[in-house]
């Protein structure tokens, strides 16, 4: 047994070495602001607002706020209850956005649930790929209570809980929607100008917005590493609460778990594993507690390292 561990005292100090001897480049980490807009396009929406329709006006006040936001802001345009995405969750690009919001027609149900399920799980996805980095709303303009209440009410705090931030924008609404309460910002719209200004709003505290569960200074701490390296180190503390809205989060667990102990004999006592299996196990083990726990000690030690040579 003194003979494994001194294998695995022998094999975390390579792996230390390797870290201070990595060739050392800059880290490439785009971080994104995400925004999905969730557009109300039921039968409702066709009714006059003003001198137009509140359709009309929703599309007018999206193209004008849309054209004004920073590159660094990514955004989506999903619309119910037949529209589905218009515009996919990604980087905007102004002719493609304009024609996709000119496209929304009214006519239909309520079937918010669903749609704000969809929407968070666009944006859960999104936040996988820059591993946790960046922020992500969820902004629901409606002029209508839901046709499926059950699963907006079960939905909303599912998706709070993942950290992405709900908006809601109530279109001429004789009281205020049942979303008020629940989400993190609640906004009343019963003309032209107040619309546009309610949206305007939204995208202005998108971009006072923080990086991520870091912060800016956690990319710092890995601006001199190679790029592999850091996504990885990223990744593996980052992993957790990016599933589906409905779905619970899986547990990281080890790949090969502790080898049960087999009968010597029928009916005999258990013996125990042979050295080379505890030792993968533990090692394996020691490997997965080093990802999740140990890695931001041993960047900033490796970094100190290297700034004092």
């Amino acid at each position: 047994m003194k003979q494994n561990f001194n294998r695995l005292s022998a094999w975390l100090g390579a792996v230390l070495a390797a870290t201070w001897a990595m060739p050392f480049g800059q880290a490439q980490v785009q971080v994104t602001d995400n925004v999905v807009v969730v557009v109300d396009a039921s039968g409702s929406m066709g009714a006059r607002m003003g001198g137009s329709t509140r359709m009309s006006v929703a599309k007018d006040a999206l193209k004008q706020v849309l054209e004004q936001i920073p590159d660094t802001t990514h955004v989506g345009i999903l619309v119910f209850p037949r529209g589905n995405w218009v515009y996919p969750l990604g980087p905007r690009k102004e002719s493609m956005l304009a024609g996709a919001i000119d496209s929304i027609q009214s006519g239909g149900a309520t079937p918010l649930g669903d749609y704000m399920k969809r929407g968070a799980d666009a944006l859960l996805k999104a936040r996988r790929k820059q591993f946790g980095y960046g922020t992500y709303r969820l902004l629901v303009v409606t002029d209508g209570e839901a046709n499926d209440r059950e699963k907006v009410e079960a939905f909303t705090p599912d998706i709070i809980s993942r950290g992405i931030t709900i908006d809601c924008i109530g279109v001429e609404m004789a009281s205020r929607h049942t979303l008020a309460t629940k989400v993190h910002s609640y906004r009343n719209a019963n003309d032209p100008e107040s619309l546009r200004q309610a949206i305007s709003e939204v995208f202005a505290e998108v971009a006072s917005g923080d990086a991520g569960p870091g912060g800016e200074n956690a990319f710092e701490l890995i601006a001199d590493l190679p790029e592999a390296t850091a996504s990885a180190m990223l990744k593996s503390l980052s992993t957790s609460g990016n599933q589906p809205i409905g779905e619970a989060p899986v547990m990281r667990s080890v790949e090969s778990p502790l080898p049960q102990p087999t009968p010597s004999q029928p009916g005999g006592p258990t013996s125990a594993p042979p050295d080379g299996g505890v030792f993968e196990t533990v090692l394996g083990m020691l490997c997965m507690a080093l990802c999740v726990l140990g890695v931001p000690g041993l960047v900033i030690y490796a970094i100190v390292k290297r700034s004092k040579k």
